[in-house]
C-alpha cells in the first residue's frame, strides 16, 4: 500500500499556476496516418533548415547514434575545410565500404520554430540522402518519431509541432540507391500497379539485385532448356534469300563487333540455311 500526501497550500498564485502546467503529450493515432499511403515500408525523410537553407532528403534514423552530413551538401553550404575539427573513427557507408570521415562540425538545425545544435560528421561517400539525423538530434529536440505515421513530433512552447515525412522523396531515394547498386541500370515499374504491389515489387528487386543479369554478357553458357526463342515459320515453305543491304563502314564494323561479343557470350550461334 502506498500513501500520497496532498500538496501543501501555497498562498502564491503564480507559483501554484506554474506547478499546475501540464507538459504537452507526444502521441500518435490513426488520424496521423491521413495523407500517407498505407501500408508502407518507407523511410522517414524530412526537410530541415540549416545555414539559412531548406535541406531536403534528410533521413531520420533513430537506430543510429551519429549525425552524418555528406560532402556535397557541406560544400554547397559554402563551409570551409578549416571549419572542421578532427574526427577519424571509421564509418561504414551504404555500399558496405569503410569510410574515413573528413572531420566534424557543429551547426544549428531548425525544425519549425525550434533550433538545436548538432554535431555532424562529414563524409565523402555515396548516399541517396544528404543528411542523416539520429538519436542525438531527437533527444536534443525532445522529439518522438514514428516511421508508421511518417512524422516527428516535438514540444514547442505550450504546444506540439511536427515534421511530416515525404513518401515521394523517400521512394526517390530508394530508387536512386537501387540504381547506384546496379551500376546505373534501372527497373521500369508499371504505373498502373496498386501502391502496395508496387512497394512489394521494389522491395523484392532491392533484395535480389545481385542475381540479375543485365545483358547477355553476364550470363554466358545459358542452358537452352531454360529459355530459347524460336521463329514461328512454316517448315514446308522454301526460305528465300533477301537481297543484301548495304551499310556504312562504321555501321558494319559496329554490327560485326556486337555479333562477335554475343557469340563469345554464347547468346547466339551461327545457323546456315541452304541456298
Amino acid at each position: 500500500m502506498s500513501v500520497a500526501w496532498p500538496p501543501a497550500e501555497d498562498s502564491n498564485p503564480e507559483s501554484k499556476r506554474g506547478r499546475m502546467e501540464v507538459p504537452p503529450v507526444l502521441s500518435f493515432s490513426n488520424d496521423n496516418k491521413v495523407g500517407t499511403l498505407q501500408p508502407h515500408n518507407d523511410a522517414l525523410v524530412v526537410t530541415l533548415r540549416i545555414e539559412g537553407y531548406d535541406v531536403k532528403r534528410v533521413l531520420v534514423d533513430h537506430g543510429s547514434d551519429v549525425e552524418i552530413m555528406y560532402l556535397d551538401l557541406y560544400e554547397g553550404l559554402t563551409l570551409k575545410p578549416e571549419d572542421l575539427v578532427c574526427y577519424d573513427s571509421p564509418l561504414v557507408g551504404f555500399d558496405g565500404k569503410v569510410v574515413i570521415p573528413r572531420g566534424q562540425i557543429r551547426l544549428p538545425v531548425q525544425a519549425g520554430s525550434e533550433v538545436v545544435e548538432v554535431d555532424f560528421i562529414i563524409v565523402d561517400a555515396y548516399s541517396p540522402y544528404i543528411i542523416i539525423v539520429a538519436r542525438s538530434w531527437l533527444h536534443a529536440l525532445r522529439a518522438v518519431s514514428s516511421t508508421l505515421h511518417l512524422k516527428v513530433k516535438y514540444p514547442s512552447g505550450d504546444g506540439v509541432e511536427e515534421l511530416v515525412g515525404s513518401q515521394s522523396i523517400a521512394r526517390q531515394c530508394l530508387v536512386a540507391a537501387i540504381r547506384h547498386q546496379a551500376g546505373g541500370e534501372i527497373f521500369r515499374v508499371g504505373v498502373q500497379l496498386p501502391p502496395w504491389e508496387k512497394e512489394e515489387l521494389i522491395v523484392f528487386l532491392w533484395k535480389n539485385i545481385d542475381v540479375f543479369a543485365w545483358d547477355a554478357y553476364e550470363a554466358p553458357g545459358m542452358d537452352l532448356s531454360f529459355i530459347c526463342h524460336h521463329l514461328n515459320g512454316n517448315p514446308s515453305v522454301i526460305p528465300k534469300k533477301q537481297p543484301p543491304q548495304h551499310s556504312s563502314k562504321n555501321h558494319s564494323d559496329a554490327i560485326k563487333e556486337e555479333v562477335i561479343r554475343l557469340k563469345r557470350a554464347g547468346a547466339i550461334k551461327d545457323v546456315f540455311y541452304p541456298e
